[in-house]
Formats: C-alpha cells, structure tokens, sequence
C-alpha cells in the first residue's frame, strides 16, 4: 500500500521540538484538525490518551504510534513529527526508549478493524527495516520524508550490489495452511540475513503454491538451504548438493538468526572439505532424534492436507445424491444400479472408500522419500483397503514405505547406464513388492483387528463413555486453539472419519465455534472488562466461529491464558459432551456452520439443534468463565493499586 495517500505534507514535520509527550500528541492533534481529518482536538485526543492508558505506545529504537479510534475522525489519517531532541517520559516496551519519531494515527471508529490494522501493520512491517526508519529520521524538509515513505528500492539496489563473496543461503517455508506462517518465517529470516550481512532468498511453498522459486543460479552459487517447514517440501531434488538446515516454520521467529549462523558454518565446512555433497555427520544425536520426530510429523500433516479435500469433495458429492433422493422422492432412482443418481452417489463413496486412504499413504511416502515412494505408497494405501486397516493401517503403511524408499535410495543409486533403469523400475516395482508384502501378509491383519476394534468400541459409545470421549476432544480443541494438542484431535477424529464413524468429527466440529463465539458474547457484556482493541476483536470472531476458525481468539489467550485457557476448554468440553451423547456424525470436514445440512445419526431438525445448540451451550458456560475471571482480575488490580496508594 502508499502509505501517502493517507496523508498529506502538512500533516508532515521535521526536526520538531517537544519536551514532553503531551505537547508532541497534541501538536499533531492540532495538525490532523487544520488539515480537516477530524472534527473536534478534544475528543480526539481523550480517545488517544484512552488507548494510551491501556498499553505502551513507544516501541525501541526511538520510535513511537499513538493511535485513536473516534466517531470523530473524518478520514483515515496520520501525521508524523521526528525530534530535534528525543522525548524520554514516553512508557514503551523497552524502558530505555528516547522518542525521537512519533507517527499518530487517526481511525474512523468504522474502520478500527480494517484500515487501523492495515495502516499500524505496514508501518510496523517496514520500520524493522532500520534503513527505512534511518531514512525518515534524516529527512530535513516534509517534501524529503512524503517521498521516503514509500521508498523501499534502497533495500533491493543494495542487495544487488552485494559482493560476489557475500555468502548466499537459500530457504524454503511452508506450513499446513500455506499462508500466515509461510510468510512471517520467509521475512524473519531475510531480516536475520540483513543484519548478518548473509544474502538470503526465500522460496516460499504456500497456498498459492510455488513463490519466488530458486533459479539454477541460485542454486549452483548457494553455500546452504534452510528448510522451515511443517510440510515436505516440494521438488526438493533441486537443492540435493546444499548442506540442509531443517527445522518448524515456526522456528525462524524465534531464533533465525542462530539458524542462518547454522546454515553458513555447514556451508563452509562443506566447501573446506571440498565435498558437493550434504553434510550430514555433523548433528548430534539429539538433533537426529528431533530430526526424525519432525519428519514423521512432516509426513502425517502432508498426507492430511492432501486427502482433505478427498473427503471434502466426496462427501459434498455424497450428501448432494442424498438430498436429491429426498427432495424429489426419487429413493428407487438412488438405488437403482446404473441410474445417472446412483452413479453420482458411487462417485462421491468412490472418493472416501476407495481413493482417500491410498492418498494418504501416498503422500506421507512422498514425504519422506520424494517421488520414488509415491508408487510403494499407494500400495500400501490398496492394501489397507483390501484387508480393512483404514486409516491406521494407511498411515502407518506410509510411513513403512516412505522409510523403506529411504534406505533404498541410499543403498541403490541410480548412477551410470542403469540410473534410468534403477529410478523408474527399481524403485517403484521393489517398493511396491516389499511394502504390499509386509502390509499384506504381516502387519496388515493385526492392524485390521486394531482398527476394527476401535471403530467397535467408538460405535458402542454410550452414555457416560460418549461423554468422556466428547468431553476429551473439546477440551484438545479449545486448549490451544490450533497448536499442537488441537491438531492431535484433529487427526483422531480424521482418522475415525477416514474408517467409517463422524461421531468425533460431529464434536470437533462444533466445538470450533465455541472460543470464537464466547469472545464476542463477553466483549459485548462485559465492555468494561475488556481493552478497546479486544473488544474489536470481539466483534468480529463469531463469523469466525461460523467458519469453523479458533484463531479468532489467539490474542485473548496469549495476553491472559491463565484465565482464559481454562474458561475456553471448561465450555468446549460440555459441548463435545452433548454432541457425542447424542452420536449425531459429520463425514466433511472444514464446513463451518454449513455442516448443519450434512449431520447424521439423528433427524435433521433434532440433529442441527443439539449441535448447534451445543456449540451455544459451550460459549454460555466460557462466556461466564471469562466475564467471571476477568472482573475478579480486574477487582485485584484495583485493591492492590490501592494498597500501593
């Protein structure tokens, strides 16, 4: 975005001198009225002074965003004024902060959630950049500091005029869903490089699939590739000589820095021992404990990602032959083989029945031993369809296959005349014999019996054992809303899914929306209790909740999870409770509140009203939770500040 268009030069000052914060807030105040983007000093700035009350508005590095949120706002605004002499009583998140650049933003209160977020985030997002931020410092006339907001090609000309001996490291990021982590690790990781003085390129492989791809230049000049992924990494062939750094994509906003330092020093010990080849002699073997850890996570959440949208599409093929049936009473035309309905209807059980498990295994295979594996996985995915494993027999034949791949690949390489031969014959045919053999004839029938005994003792759940199991998975869900525990439910109640029973999946379902819904029901009860900006948030998180979508209340939990981390699982867990009690089933994941068309087990009325109900149930009892503890927190706070007074 131009961040100019938002302003404008008069609201644009330069080498200004303040001696205390107040007079630096209400001379851009002032500003912001002469210029006609708010209709009345006063009440602007008591809204500003409010959002200062609640939390520091000085960061570090002498920078400083007050912002405010008013009906008195015209137009969304900001003005800027850097310091002739740094301003030193402004609370900030580092306490040694000297302001010497102040940017104040001016949102209309309908656009606190859109506009405010969009402005403060790009604003953040470039002054990491310490050039960036040294260049609006220096600017010496307005004219010079409207042109340098928007200027961010100095970055680039340097980076192209890196010296040939600048070491270069390579990246690839992904996760599960390929959007928020994929990027925030990507630019994590560039900034390390900045500051390291390491040129890094980062190819990023997200929901709009392959970005930025590495060239064969890059490739051929990089010294080491980092690999942040909770995914397999797709065409990773390509990077075979580079000495690897693998690690989560959460990891490089923590420590990338480290990993960068990590990935050079291999680089170089690489090229001292003038091997073209991955080094990979130097991990411990608590690395190559967490390495193999990641890699068997790496490869479920892969096969998982790539048999969702089996299931989705299945399953909504399924329930449109359903509801066709029942719509025009043609039940006889549904059952009739051959029929254009029951042709529909074998074509949506076709994609869960037959094609789903052999996906998975697939690409858990593929995972783990790239395309060699692809075809010993899908063996293995067949074969737990023909001796009835499911989905415990498919993951684990997967995970047999991709391993299998592996050793093979490194015991028989494909060199000389018969490399051809050994990649597309070899590979393949030996990995299909060897794994549809062990699945078969040894692993495969006691994992039948696992697995139908499971789904025995899922479809004998009743009364209190219902409600235990129900209970269990809410609680996962809403513990740490999408983390870790949350995606361990998850593929529980995929894999019962995947063999035949939508009880779990019913309950998981429904308790996605209950954290979203109870944050809008206690931001709008209990307004007093909760920040402006929380109670924005608040607004917005039960469409989140209709979508299916728990991150909606990440900022609650991380700012108070004390609190808020047992009134969320306290009512998730009811609502999964109810939901399993009453063994209504759900066979498509991902719909949100359109699930209410595709429940089972019960009537249709009857069904979406317990599930739906429930979910509602759920956020009554956390609602009360969080206005509860929040008003004993906040009553705490009052008789301790007034035993300090």
């Amino acid at each position: 975005m131009l961040l100019k268009e938002s302003t404008s030069l008069s609201l644009l000052h330069v080498h200004q001198s303040f001696r205390t914060k107040d007079e630096v807030i209400r001379f851009l105040i002032h500003q912001l009225k002469q210029n006609g983007s708010i209709a009345s000093e006063s009440a602007f700035y008591q809204a500003v002074m409010d959002r200062e009350a609640l939390s520091p508005t000085g960061f570090e590095g002498g920078l400083a965003i007050p912002h405010g949120k008013s009906d008195t706002v015209l137009k969304a605004s900001f003005a800027i004024a850097t310091l002739e002499n740094p301003v030193t009583d402004w609370e900030s998140i580092d306490p040694e902060n000297r302001v010497e650049l102040v940017i104040l933003l001016a949102i209309p209160t309908a656009e606190a959630g859109s506009t405010h977020l969009s402005l403060l985030s790009e604003f953040v997002t470039r002054l990491t950049d310490e050039s960036y931020k040294n260049r609006l410092l220096t600017a010496s006339t307005a004219e010079e500091l409207e042109r340098r907001l928007d200027q961010l090609d100095v970055e680039e000309e340097t980076a192209t005029q890196m010296d040939e001996n600048t070491p270069l490291v390579l990246g690839v990021t992904a996760c599960p869903a390929g959007i928020a982590h994929t990027y925030m690790a990507a630019e994590a990781l560039v900034k390390a490089g900045r500051e390291l003085g390491v040129e890094v390129k980062i190819e990023k492989q997200g929901a709009n699939g392959i970005e930025d791809r590495h060239t064969r230049q890059d490739i051929n000049r990089a010294v080491a590739i980092i690999y942040a992924v909770d995914v397999s990494v797709k065409e990773e062939e390509r990077f075979e000589r580079l000495p690897k750094v693998k690690t989560s994509v959460a990891s490089p906003l923590r420590n990338a820095r480290k990993l960068l330092e990590t990935a050079v020093e291999k680089g170089s010990r690489t090229q001292q021992e003038g091997s073209n080849e991955t080094n990979q002699s130097d991990y411990t073997q608590e690395e190559e404990k967490e390495s193999w850890k990641t890699e068997v996570k790496s490869s479920l959440l892969t096969g998982i990602s790539h048999i969702i949208p089996i299931i989705v599409a299945g399953g909504m093929t399924l329930a449109v032959a359903v509801f066709i049936s029942q719509i025009f009473d043609l039940q006889d035309l549904y059952a009739e083989e051959g029929s254009w309905l029951w042709l529909l209807r074998q074509l949506g059980g076709s994609l869960l029945g037959q094609l789903m498990i052999p996906i998975l295994a697939a690409y858990m295979a593929y995972s783990i031993a790239d395309k060699p594996a692809l075809g010993p996985g899908f063996a293995a995915g067949v074969a737990a369809n023909l001796i009835g494993s499911g989905f415990l027999g498919g993951m684990l034949g997967g995970l047999l296959a991709g391993y299998f791949l592996k050793f093979l690949k490194a015991k028989v390489k494909p060199q000389g005349t018969f490399a051809g031969f050994i990649s597309f014959w070899v590979y393949p045919v030996v990995g299909t014999l060897f794994v549809g053999a062990v699945m078969l004839f040894v692993i495969g029938r006691p994992l039948a019996a696992l697995n139908n005994g499971l789904l025995e003792w899922l479809s004998g759940l009743e009364g209190a054992n219902a409600l235990l199991l129900g209970a269990i998975i809410g609680a996962m869900v809403s513990f740490d809303l999408g983390g870790p525990i949350n995606k361990a439910a998850y593929t529980f109640c995929i894999g019962a899914m995947a063999s035949g029973n939508f009880i779990p999946y019913a309950a998981f379902a429904s308790v996605k929306m209950v954290s979203a819904f109870s944050v809008t029901m206690s931001t709008r009860l209990g307004k007093g209790l909760f920040t402006k900006e929380e109670q924005e948030i608040g607004k917005q998180t039960w469409l989140l909740g209709l979508a299916g979508i728990t991150e909606g209340a990440i900022p609650f939990m991380i700012n108070d999870p004390l609190r808020v981390i047992p009134s969320l699982v306290a009512g998730s867990a009811v609502t999964g409770a109810i939901v399993a009690y009453f063994g209504i089933g759900l066979n498509v994941p991902g719909a949100g509140i359109f699930s209410l068309a595709l429940l089972q087990g019960q009537s249709f009325l009857f069904g979406a009203t317990v599930w739906f109900g429930a979910a509602l149930i759920g956020a009554v009892i956390s609602t009360f939770l969080l206005l509860y503890t929040r008003k004993h927190k906040k009553d705490k706070l009052a008789k301790e500040m007034k035993r300090a007074a």
